[in-house]
């Protein structure tokens, strides 16, 4: 069991374990129970009813936080032609084709947190799925990150703006960024309406019983909030 310092503690001597508190309460009390000395970053935690073995039960789209996450996004794009530079004018870090692949593969270049690419260079970016897949940084269409050449602006403004891709860990549960401490009470609570509504969007067919298990809000080194399921799903802020 690790041990906890003195802030933490009394971070956590705030928070009533015995009880569900509702979104509103809970937001208030992550930004009064961080005690970091940098922006801590909000999270929200959602153990869901589904079954990972299952392929059709797991979850992975994306939402758009009205108010974004607070940090600031690394897009590379793989394309060739006249889409690098478009994709460099709308904002892109980092725009190219073999170059970028081939410094991906050989210096194990990862200063990005998105990546997007054109339909046309998935067979060459294949060539490196093994090494962007475990980061998560594989394009991919259910993320929305392969795109025509045409939508490219139009998604890379979407990613830098506040377009969060997220999806189930292994044993079914969601960790999402909905924003930092320094948020304004009502931004937070509307990009944690904003998640909501996607994870009960994203809800698999083949899902039985209670979908939205538990949820849990916290902050960077944080304690965590226990939040009641159902007013979580039907907030209104």
């Amino acid at each position: 069991m690790p041990k906890h310092g003195k802030k933490y503690l009394a971070a956590l001597a705030k928070v009533d374990r015995s009880r569900l508190y509702t979104p509103a309460e809970a937001l208030a009390l992550v930004k009064e129970t961080s005690y970091t000395k940098f922006d801590a970053t909000v999270e929200a935690h959602l153990r869901l009813g589904i079954d990972p073995r299952h392929a059709d039960q797991n979850i992975r789209t994306t939402v758009a936080l009205p108010h974004g996450t607070g940090k600031t996004v690394r897009v590379l794009v793989f394309a060739q032609g006249e889409a690098v530079q478009a994709a460099l004018d709308a904002g892109a870090d980092y725009a190219g084709s073999d170059d970028l692949i081939a410094r991906i593969d050989r210096e194990n270049f990862f200063d990005f947190d998105v990546a997007i690419a054109t339909p046309d260079m998935m067979g060459k970016v294949g060539r490196i799925g093994r090494k962007l897949g475990p980061r998560g940084l594989m394009p991919n269409p259910k993320s929305g990150t392969i795109v025509p050449a045409a939508d490219l602006a139009r998604t890379i403004r979407e990613v830098k703006g506040g377009r969060v891709e997220f999806r189930n860990d292994k044993t079914g549960i969601l960790h999402v960024a909905i924003g930092k401490v320094s948020f304004t009470p009502q931004q937070l609570a509307e990009n944690f309406v904003a998640l909501m509504d996607a994870v009960k969007a994203a809800k698999p067919s083949g899902a039985k019983g209670t979908y939205i298990r538990t949820v849990t809000l916290t902050s960077t080194m944080g304690p965590g909030i226990p939040v009641d399921p159902a007013a979580a799903q039907n907030f209104k802020p």
